[in-house]
């Protein structure tokens, strides 16, 4: 709510007259006796003003303003000065301050001085917010590369909550982007300045994940030489990503939950409790409530985990995104290694998208650098021909690999691919429709 007023003056009853008649008045205030006091308490974006006395021991008021101007010129500084400074205090209106107001001063003109200054601070920080949120969309646009339906909603669902204080479950296949889209929330919302700490639960022995977790004191168990801070701890203030949550023991997982309810955690060898801050992101493959159903995980801790979840569709449920996303890895891959590499054919472009890529984005971006190493593509087959499927399922795969082929060959000309396919519009249209295909991704 933007309705903070610090307040600087040396003069304890003063303070005590001006938070009486600001507390009353619905405003949160804040005192200071010192300005270099305020300034150690100032925030980066403060949702209020300062009203500060010029004359005061140490840095006066006017090198008080002087400095949050250097800070944050924007903010709204009012000066309270005697008869005598009304000279100086109008040369720093020139400078920067917002208004002032000589001793003795009504509660109106304070209240009307501050209103005033709040609105004109409640504007200023409203148009950030949208540059702001201007600014994350680019990035994120250029950080999950993609211009398909399911890529659209995800960049989406990542910006809304990112700035919201909840644990989020990430659902997706192996080599799907998880990693990268836990990354975006943190990156994306207001934790970005503290620690991302990732932790993959799969790839921790039993034995020693406790202490992974935990830290330990030294001397806690054999071998534990020294104090160690675990990944909790060391997450504080920041995000912790838990990836292949499944694969979290289930005694660790009750002390996991007892630090998601508590905000405390314990090292081992330790009875002290040290508190925590921190947002948890989790990712899975499978749904963690069957898990629990199973009885491979627990159910309170599934519904602390999942208080919001991202489901991120496999590759072969966007592969309008393909093009754009092997020519992304290519190009960082050339980069990286000092090559150039020639655009794709057709029939290369063809192979790539008729490909069903179990490993998905990570699957591609291997692809992509075999190319630029001159190893080719491979010759990936013709998505989900599987000889197990029944002769309808398989029917269905022939003709979307058909139609993409065609589609690629001619490079999105539905004209040319009618003539070739004999096809009406209509029927085409209807495949394209069922297939999850557009012509763009092939132009």
């Amino acid at each position: 709510m933007l309705n903070s007023v610090l307040v600087v003056d040396d003069e304890s009853s003063i303070r005590s007259a001006i938070e009486q008649w600001l507390s009353l008045s619905g405003f949160d205030v804040q005192l200071f006796s010192r300005a270099d006091e305020c300034l150690a308490h100032l925030p980066e974006h403060l949702p209020g003003v300062i009203l500060s006395d010029v004359r005061m021991p140490g840095m006066s008021g006017l090198e008080l303003l002087a400095e949050v101007q250097r800070r944050d010129p924007d903010l709204p500084v009012i000066l309270l000065t005697g008869h005598g400074d009304v000279p100086m205090a109008v040369e720093a209106m020139r400078d920067g301050a917002y208004d002032f107001l000589e001793k003795p001063f009504s509660p109106d003109a304070l209240l009307s001085s501050l209103r005033r200054a709040l609105d004109k601070r409640r504007l200023v920080l409203e148009n950030r917010a949208l540059h702001q949120l201007a600014d994350n969309r680019a990035k994120l646009d250029a950080t999950l590369l993609g211009v398909s339906r399911g890529l659209q909603t995800l960049r989406r669902q990542v910006l809304d909550l990112a700035a919201l204080p909840v644990n989020v479950l990430i659902r997706g296949e192996t080599g799907s982007g998880k990693e990268l889209v836990a990354r975006c929330l943190h990156d994306f919302g207001p934790r970005a300045s503290k620690p991302f700490v990732a932790l993959n639960c799969a790839a921790i022995p039993e034995q020693l994940f406790e202490a992974e977790l935990f830290g330990h004191e030294s001397g806690a168990f054999t071998g534990a030489q020294g104090k160690r801070i675990g990944k909790l701890e060391y997450a504080d203030g920041g995000t912790l990503f838990l990836d292949e949550i499944e694969s979290m023991p289930l005694a660790q997982q009750v002390k996991l939950l007892r630090v998601l309810q508590e905000q405390k955690l314990e090292r081992l060898g330790s009875n002290q409790s040290i508190h925590v801050d921190l947002r948890i992101i989790a990712a899975t493959k499978p749904d963690l409530l069957d898990e629990a159903r199973a009885g491979r995980f627990r159910e309170d801790l599934a519904y602390r985990l999942t208080v919001a979840e991202l489901r991120l569709p496999p590759l072969r449920e966007r592969r309008e995104d393909i093009p754009l996303l092997f020519e992304s890895f290519a190009q960082h891959a050339a980069e990286r290694l000092g090559r150039t590499f020639p655009p794709l054919s057709g029939p290369q472009l063809s192979h790539l998208l008729s490909h069903d890529w179990p490993g998905n984005v990570r699957e591609l971006a291997n692809v992509a650098e075999r190319q630029v190493l001159g190893l080719g593509l491979g010759e990936p087959e013709p998505v989900g021909i599987d000889p197990g499927q029944s002769l309808a399922a398989q029917q269905e795969a022939f003709e979307a690999h058909c139609l993409r082929s065609a589609l690629t060959r001619h490079k999105g000309d539905v004209k040319a691919v009618l003539e070739e396919l004999q096809l009406p519009r209509r029927t085409f249209n209807e495949k394209m429709q069922r297939h999850g295909l557009n012509r763009e991704m092939f132009l």
